[in-house]
């Protein structure tokens, strides 16, 4: 079943789950523990990724897990809505942030975003491996690409 244009609007994460909701808690958890666990709940916020679109053409290159993203360019709106799934709790989790920073701009919006700065903030390349980091960047690497072709 492919996704519909409603299943991807309807995504929590970067409308419900806003980008202040994740560095509010950041900043009131006191360690990792607590704040991985913080990444996994959100993680559980992605909606179910259709199993068909578990294709090449979507797989994430240079994440240790395996990734797969899928786009709707809403022409209306003129906004990029994504979903990502991942078989890594952990990475499900840091999905979710790059979608809370990202799902439902524009395409220009979405390429000024600076996300390095927000994984700054979150303090997050600190507390993940190095291979976790590369597939931040990979995951968010495809997005601007994506971004890229809608503005072009």
């Amino acid at each position: 079943m492919t996704a519909s244009k409603q299943q991807f609007i309807d995504n929590p994460l970067g409308t419900e789950t806003v980008l202040n909701d994740v560095l509010d808690a950041f900043e009131l958890l006191d360690d990792w523990e607590e704040r991985y666990a913080y990444i996994i709940d959100l993680g559980k916020q992605l909606p179910a990724f259709p199993d068909d679109q578990r294709i090449e053409e979507n797989y994430v290159h240079g994440c240790q897990s395996q990734v797969w993203l899928i786009h709707h360019f809403d022409e209306d709106n003129n906004r990029l809505y994504l979903m990502i799934d991942s078989d890594a709790m952990i990475v499900r989790g840091l999905a979710a942030i790059i979608l809370v920073a990202l799902n439902g701009k524009t395409p220009r919006d979405l390429l000024t975003t600076d996300v390095d700065e927000l994984f700054e903030q979150l303090d997050l390349f600190r507390h993940i491996s190095p291979t976790r980091g590369n597939g931040l960047r990979a995951m968010v690497g495809k997005i601007r690409d994506i971004a890229a072709r809608q503005v072009a």
